[in-house]
């Protein structure tokens, strides 16, 4: 089984986080990875102490703390429990990702508010993110995909 189908793999059946490692670094291979339920990718050669700081921001983007805000939202036929981390369009549960999860909490928790690509990078991904504005195109297109009626028209994200 390929890195793709391994990380599609554990993404049905878990919202650990997931780091890509390869030596494949072509923009492609990287949205592909992404699309796929990565959180993170880093190419080889990596030294020891980059991937370690990865890991870190990534256990930092793990919530440990409960949520303090609205338990649950609904927006259009689409419900957001914050506490069992789960969304549903038309009672049809919508299977997100946790930086997915993260992104959309963010938008749905600063309603009619200009947020830039920079602190919605940071918010979700951590404070050494805010230039990786393609991130945020891939995560936006699949969070529609998953949420909207029609993704090329969205009414909600």
């Amino acid at each position: 089984m390929g890195g793709l189908e391994t990380c599609r793999a554990i993404r049905s059946d878990s919202d650990v986080a997931v780091i890509m490692l390869t030596v494949r670094n072509t923009d492609n291979d990287k949205v592909e990875a992404l699309d796929a339920g990565a959180d993170d990718y880093v190419t080889k050669p990596f030294s020891a102490p980059e991937l370690l700081a990865r890991i870190r921001a990534a256990l930092r983007r793990t919530p440990l703390a409960p949520f303090i805000g609205p338990q649950r939202i609904t927006l259009e036929d689409v419900e957001i429990d914050f506490q069992t981390r789960r969304v549903a369009m038309g009672g049809r549960q919508a299977r997100l990702t946790p930086k997915e999860f993260e992104l959309l909490r963010h938008l749905v928790t600063h309603p009619n508010q200009v947020i830039t690509h920079r602190e919605l990078l940071q918010s979700v991904w951590g404070v050494e993110y805010g230039d990786e504005v393609e991130y945020l195109r891939v995560f936006v297109n699949q969070l529609r995909k998953k949420i909207e009626r029609d993704p090329s028209n969205p009414n909600i994200c």
